[in-house]
């Protein structure tokens, strides 16, 4: 347990990002520390919830059977889909580059 989860009055420092939802642009955040340190999520509680192990061994066997073929799919969508555009634009124009 960390310090952080103890004391309510310490500020999140959680970097809040443009992402997507569907295809709609969204707010969500970052997280800083945390078991999902450097991923983003909907809600800052969620970089302290405890790993779901069932989800963790579903999506390993996935991309098992499945790792090259969803890197492309991913790509794709990234490059083509206008929402993914815009949510790299604005996460890029947010960092003051």
């Amino acid at each position: 347990m960390l310090l952080r989860e103890l004391t309510p009055s310490t500020p999140i420092d959680e970097k809040l990002v443009w992402a997507r939802r569907g295809n709609k642009v969204v707010r969500k955040y970052r997280c800083q520390s945390g078991y999902r340190k450097n991923r983003i999520v909907a809600k800052a509680a969620q970089c302290f919830a405890a790993p779901d192990i069932k989800k963790r061994a579903n999506i390993k066997r996935l991309k098992a059977r499945m790792g090259n073929r969803l890197v492309r799919k991913t790509k794709r969508t990234k490059r083509t889909n206008p929402a993914s555009v815009r949510v790299q634009k604005m996460n890029k124009a947010s960092r003051g580059r």
